[in-house]
């Protein structure tokens, strides 16, 4: 049987101390590496493809993974630009915005982390808060300089005992890390919160009555090597797009 394929969105970057500044397709090695470990083959889609060569890589898609990075534009979302608002990759809104409207209409499965999350809300219509420590009052550490380990346990996570995440994590209560200041405000259409920090920041959501559209606000892929439920969401995600190669 052919492996699943999965399509993980890359970011661009620029490298100023380089000659010329060239401009770089980049993305961190354990997203792909956790839907290796999955069991799925994953391809990187690059944020440089026009709308028409997109849709075509799409549909030859099994399953898509919309990955960390910087901000949403706010203009997606109807706000002015909040000053902690940075790292807007116009190439990469896009591009991602669309496959997450896409993966959400036609039921394609989609696992979104971090950034990916509040792409896959803003597709749908929702909002997002644009700084967590300036906006939500009370609210714990997010976010943490270069000093502290990408696996580091910012803080639990509650999970709704009766969603497809709880299911998937075989818990309700869950540490998780954290590398973000913005966060999922109203929900889009289609789509419900599943976990919260203690602040009450949103953690999670799905898209309800999809064959599998998850996302999560903590990062898996630097936990699922030594956590068996962090790299449970990357089967969860790859399992489903087995499905769908079976029924092609």
């Amino acid at each position: 049987m052919s492996l699943p394929l999965i399509g993980v969105s890359g970011n661009l970057m620029v490298i100023p101390a380089l000659p010329r500044k060239p401009t770089l397709i980049t993305l961190g090695q354990n997203y792909i590496r956790g839907i290796m470990a999955a069991g799925g083959l994953p391809v990187i889609i690059p944020p440089l493809l026009d709308e028409q060569r997109l849709h075509e890589l799409f549909t030859r898609l099994d399953g898509l993974l919309l990955t960390g990075g910087g901000d949403l534009d706010p203009v997606f979302f109807g706000e002015d630009k909040h000053p902690a608002t940075s790292d807007i990759v116009p190439d990469r809104d896009r591009v991602e915005l669309p496959l997450a409207r896409w993966a959400l209409a036609e039921e394609k499965p989609v696992l979104a982390i971090c950034r990916g999350i509040q792409v896959m809300n803003v597709a749908a219509g929702g909002t997002l808060i644009q700084d967590i420590p300036t906006q939500v009052a009370n609210s714990l550490a997010h976010s943490f300089g270069t000093d502290v380990p990408r696996d580091h346990i910012a803080h639990g996570v509650r999970v709704n005992s009766n969603s497809r995440l709880a299911s998937i994590l075989g818990a309700t209560e869950v540490g998780t890390n954290s590398w973000h200041h913005q966060s999922c405000k109203v929900a889009g259409q289609g789509l419900v919160y599943t976990a919260w920090a203690p602040d009450g920041i949103v953690e999670a959501m799905e898209a309800a009555g999809h064959r599998f559209a998850v996302g999560v606000q903590w990062h898996p892929e630097d936990l699922f090597d030594h956590r068996t439920d962090m790299l449970a969401l990357f089967r969860a995600l790859v399992e489903v797009a087995a499905f769908a190669v079976q029924q092609k």
